[in-house]
């Protein structure tokens, strides 16, 4: 019995002497790991900056299906957040500056333990060199669950070279998996929608519907307002001489809606019109490429566009929906006017013979024998 005691008294100290060895250590740490993604820097950027898709690249977001995430009304750029919880685990992540196509830094806290990532991006032979940093400052139970697994900066690069190899394999795979049909004439109905509209240069629309959509969803959601269909864009302008597109994000609602005098959300209606349409599956970077196949069929089929509709993008299934981009959907719809058929007339035979002065009878219009 004294034996056993003396061996419990050592172990009990042992397990004391270590744990005071670990929590005079230092919180500090920091971990660096670069890769190389086969897709072209603004590609690379624009899915990295925005939140929505770090579930699909993540290693840590990928350890189960229990993961609850919350967006809120922003996740793309500078001020962009996310949030996760799975049983006691809480964590966060912020974007707190933003250089485009170049740079992200982000704010993360996790359990306790807070740090910050530095993402870089330079092109490179075969696509795009990211490269991301990650230092931070543990607490004591971070420290001490650590220890036992061969340190942080070895978990933190293992956990960071997996993510860049999940975000090659999306890239090259997910964003260039794509089909487009024309699905000919159509009809959109009227209605009524919520809507944001934007004037901007071209090159940003893409970008800023992003931004606005999940505003949306979320403005939706925060006041209660019933959805009455799928989300959708409507370009109003779109001057490639001038570098300039208007556009308006929008939610169609199950009645008129009336909004407050000052709100970035006003209410509009839906206009019935006639429309070619084309479906898009796959990634919104092949959406200029639908746009060109719909033209292509207009003129083809000699049918005339009605610049004095509305051209439309509505998105079926979305990031919302599923996080695989090549299982997106998205319709778009070209005003055009509706085909008339041509009637040939039946002439009726005129049995007699007509005078100089005499009235005369329309020859569309059959004689009573």
């Amino acid at each position: 019995m004294r034996i056993l005691k003396y061996l419990f008294l050592l172990l009990l100290l042992s397990l004391l002497g270590m744990a005071v060895y670990v929590a005079t250590q230092k919180g500090d740490f920091e971990a660096q790991k670069s890769g190389i993604i086969k897709a072209q820097r603004s590609t690379v950027f624009d899915y990295i900056n925005d939140y929505r898709n770090w579930e699909t690249f993540g290693s840590w977001m990928q350890k189960g299906t229990d993961l609850k995430f919350d967006y809120g009304s922003k996740s793309v750029g500078a001020g962009g957040k996310c949030s996760w919880q799975r049983d006691n685990e809480r964590g966060t992540i912020s974007t707190v500056h933003v250089k485009e196509n170049d740079s992200i830094v982000q704010k993360a806290f996790y359990n306790g333990t807070q740090s910050t990532l530095y993402w870089t991006f330079k092109d490179t032979v075969g696509g795009t060199r990211v490269s991301v940093h990650c230092k931070g400052q543990m607490d004591l139970f971070t420290k001490v669950s650590v220890f036992f697994k061969g340190g942080i900066t070895g978990l933190l690069e293992d956990v960071c070279a997996k993510s860049l190899h999940n975000l090659n394999k999306t890239l090259v795979y997910e964003l260039k998996t794509y089909s487009i049909k024309v699905n000919g004439m159509s009809q959109r109905t009227s209605g009524y929608c919520l809507q944001q509209t934007l004037s901007s240069k071209i090159k940003s629309v893409a970008k800023n519907i992003k931004i606005l959509m999940p505003r949306m969803v979320h403005f939706f959601k925060k006041n209660h307002i019933a959805m009455n269909g799928k989300p959708f864009v409507l370009y109003s302008r779109y001057d490639v001489a001038h570098d300039i597109a208007t556009y308006s994000v929008c939610i169609p609602t199950t009645k008129q809606v009336y909004v407050q005098p000052g709100s970035d959300v006003s209410s509009s209606e839906i206009v019935a019109f006639t429309c070619l349409k084309t479906t898009l599956n796959g990634d919104h970077s092949h959406t200029q490429e639908a746009w060109n196949a719909a033209r292509k069929y207009i003129a083809d089929h000699h049918l005339k566009e009605n610049y004095a509709g509305y051209y439309s993008e509505v998105y079926i299934r979305t990031l919302e929906n599923v996080k695989k981009p090549s299982k997106w959907i998205t319709e778009l719809y070209v005003p055009v006017f509706p085909v008339v058929e041509e009637v040939t007339p039946i002439l009726a035979p005129i049995n007699q013979a007509v005078t100089p002065n005499a009235p005369t009878t329309s020859p569309l219009t059959p004689e009573v024998p």
